[in-house]
């Protein structure tokens, strides 16, 4: 099995349980040798983060009914033993009371969401071992650090269909994308031209990072994207995995392919949303110019090759900064001489475009998105020349950033969330951050973060 921790050498503890629809007498197994036998089928329950363990039945157990039948799922998270999982997940309403009502894209598989104690969950109902493949698929994927759903596990279940009869199906959990919305959700509510320039360089820079972790889609579409509002911007989300592929390198035919399949893709999903909005849409063939520009623009930035002299060997750094700012992480260089050693080929190995989150994550322990991430990162570098200046000495980034978060961050989100409690915190900040250079635009001065948060509060009021 996917994931497990093959490794561990503990000894099975027993233990008898049952009552629940599904369930019967077992014995809790952590993962190990002895956890693998013929004909075992497992359900795995709460367990510490170094391992997962599995409830199997013992011998003298009647074999399950319509229910859950084996499931798979990482540590951490709830064990969903008591979701009515006899029933199809089209049939929970008003069986289920963790079902929650989010906005969900259209899907040609069931999907429900549950909630547990304010945690999220997305469940997707499957073909049998479908969702395990699609798990794996995931999982693989968060260890390249693409931009996609984290996978939680997956489960096999027997339902009753509305004749009676058994259907065995599999379900993929997923953690719901805190603050996402499908793009015909995002789009009802406001025109769609004013995010469309937004939705080109999401989509374009969600195929890129796939593409430089050698990750071929094969489905790309925005049915199959959630999208998260970043500083005002977009950042995409992979949703969908099933048809993915993974390779240590992606080829240039085979990138290919993946645009090709997005552009057909997209006249689809614009015609779903003239007819949801009643508004006109703009053009498929305009759009897709404009993701494959954006998207060949990106490409190029992170993987050309780049020529200089040996005298020029600042262009190294030249080159790492430029990806910096775009945000681009560099996990290798390679330099080799070529022309008989006149000259030098610089290879940059990007790794993906998570450069000022992981910085600020470092620096202050925040998790956001890329774009809110490099607007903190700016003002850090502010404070920490207002710093320098006041102390008139050097002072060093990190004590900037405690700073700047004990001083300015924490107690404008705690004032700015009393007013909007539905938004994501590192996206009220930005908002902040956008209105004072607004204000400071308008007063040709730099009007200073108080009063920037006085007046935002003030017309968030109004």
């Amino acid at each position: 099995m996917i994931g497990l921790n093959a490794g561990t050498r503990q000894e099975p503890k027993e233990h008898v349980g049952g009552g629940a629809e599904g369930h019967c007498h077992a014995r809790v197994v952590t993962p190990g040798r002895s956890a693998f036998r013929a004909g075992a089928w497992c359900i795995p329950t709460r367990a510490p983060r170094a391992s997962i363990r599995y409830l199997i039945p013992m011998d003298d157990a009647p074999p399950p009914g319509p229910g859950l039948r084996r499931s798979h799922l990482r540590p951490g998270h709830p064990d969903f033993l008591d979701l009515p999982w006899a029933l199809q997940l089209e049939e929970w309403d008003g069986r289920c009371p963790r079902l929650e009502d989010l906005p969900a894209g259209l899907s040609r598989h069931a999907v429900r969401f549950v909630n547990y104690g304010g945690a999220l969950y997305a469940l997707k109902e499957l073909g049998p071992g479908e969702a395990a493949k699609e798990y794996a698929l995931l999982r693989a994927m968060a260890e390249r650090r693409v931009p996609a759903v984290s996978a939680v596990g997956h489960i096999d279940v027997r339902s009753v269909d509305e004749q009676g009869g058994a259907r065995d199906t599999s379900v993929l959990v997923t953690r719901y994308l805190d603050h996402s919305l499908p793009y015909h959700s995002l789009f009802l509510r406001s025109d769609l031209h004013r995010y469309r320039a937004h939705l080109v360089d999401a989509l374009a820079s969600l195929l890129v990072q796939l593409h430089l972790s050698g990750v071929y889609w094969g489905d790309c579409s925005l049915f199959n994207t959630l999208f998260v509002r970043d500083a005002g911007a977009l950042q995409a989300f992979l949703v969908d995995a099933e048809t993915a592929v993974l390779y240590d390198a992606i080829e240039d035919v085979t990138r290919e392919q993946d645009l090709f399949v997005l552009e057909e893709n997209l006249a689809g999903a614009l015609a779903d949303l003239q007819a949801l909005t009643q508004r006109p849409a703009p053009s498929a063939e305009a759009l897709c110019h404009d993701v494959r520009r954006r998207y060949g623009e990106l490409w190029a930035l992170a993987s050309r090759p780049e020529m200089f002299r040996r005298d020029e060997r600042y262009r190294i750094d030249e080159r790492v900064r430029q990806l910096n700012r775009a945000g681009f992480s560099v996990g290798e260089l390679s330099i080799e001489p070529v022309d008989g050693g006149e000259l030098l080929r610089l290879r940059v190995l990007v790794t993906d475009r998570n450069f000022h989150r992981d910085l600020l994550h470092t620096l202050t322990g925040l998790e956001v998105l890329e774009a809110q991430a490099r607007q903190m990162v700016n003002e850090i570098h502010q404070v920490r020349a207002a710093l320098s200046r006041q102390r008139a000495r050097s002072v060093s980034l990190s004590a900037a950033a405690h700073a700047w978060l004990m001083e300015r961050f924490e107690p404008a989100v705690a004032r700015l969330a009393k007013r909007c409690s539905g938004e994501a915190p590192a996206e009220l900040y930005c908002r902040l951050l956008e209105h004072k250079w607004l204000m400071s635009e308008a007063a040709r001065r730099d009007v200073g973060h108080q009063a920037a948060l006085a007046d935002l509060l003030t017309r968030m009021a109004a």
